[in-house]
């Protein structure tokens, strides 16, 4: 059925695992389609109640964006792309079902934004967050730049995005960032579980409190990370950055 995902269902809840642990579970083009089928599938089985997204392996829930895909795309291309992106985790943080992230390691630019999407976050105890685009000569594009400023504020939001610093998950707690730490082994149990008592809940009320959460912020500010992750595109800044993560060397960027 997918390529790139685990599913599994356990007593009325979807296991998502993004399944390319080789590659860090990085999202391309193939796993974003996948993720967009599988909440699909989700908001239409009556009989799925909300789900978990992981990441395969024990090392990274997504360690970012595949940026071999990134390369020699113009403005206009780079504006698609984010507003893609930005669409499918609408999706994920409109779903009328719950949608929790377990992170089980590396959450970094794109699978920060993912996670972000997510309803509300739990992290295993050694989880590390953060939006380290400007290391590329590039912004947050997925709705990073938005999510990160409602969940933690406009000044550490700012911080970690323009210094692409990585921070630990007692960290991201303190920080509002996710919303409980455990132990690697019992992560999927706490997510499972958290989603159960949910479970017990009236779903159209349920649906209709995150829907009214959501309308907390508006999207004017999602539109300007479009404008803002596509004019990178047209920088040889986004070029040098691409070219020094690919041949694993440091970048030296120019300002134009």
């Amino acid at each position: 059925m997918y390529q790139t995902l685990l599913t599994e269902v356990r007593d009325g809840l979807l296991v998502i695992t993004i399944n390319r642990p080789d590659k860090l579970n990085a999202l391309n083009k193939t796993v974003m389609e996948e993720l967009d089928r599988a909440v699909d599938a989700l908001i239409a089985d009556a009989s799925l109640a909300g789900a978990v997204i992981t990441g395969a392996g024990p090392k990274a829930f997504v360690a970012g964006a595949d940026i071999k895909e990134f390369v020699g795309l113009s403005v206009a291309e780079g504006k698609a792309l984010a507003q893609k992106g930005q669409n499918i985790f609408f999706k994920i943080e409109r779903s009328p079902k719950p949608i929790v992230a377990a992170v089980n390691g590396f959450a970094l630019g794109g699978g920060c934004e993912l996670a972000m999407a997510c309803h509300f976050r739990i992290a295993s105890d050694h989880a590390k967050f953060g939006q380290p685009e400007v290391n590329l000569g590039l912004i947050p594009g997925y709705g990073g730049t938005q999510r990160l400023t409602q969940l933690i504020g406009k000044g550490r939001a700012i911080e970690l995005i323009i210094t692409g610093a990585t921070i630990d998950a007692a960290t991201a707690r303190q920080y509002g960032l996710v919303n409980d730490v455990v132990a690697a082994d019992a992560l999927l149990d706490r997510a499972l579980s958290i989603l159960q008592g949910v479970r017990t809940k009236a779903p159209l009320a349920v649906a209709q409190a995150i829907a009214a959460a959501n309308a907390a912020y508006t999207e004017d500010g999602f539109a300007r990370e479009i404008e803002g992750f596509g004019a990178c595109f047209g920088t040889n800044d986004l070029k040098e950055g691409t070219a020094a993560f690919l041949e694993k060397r440091r970048a030296e960027f120019k300002g134009n």
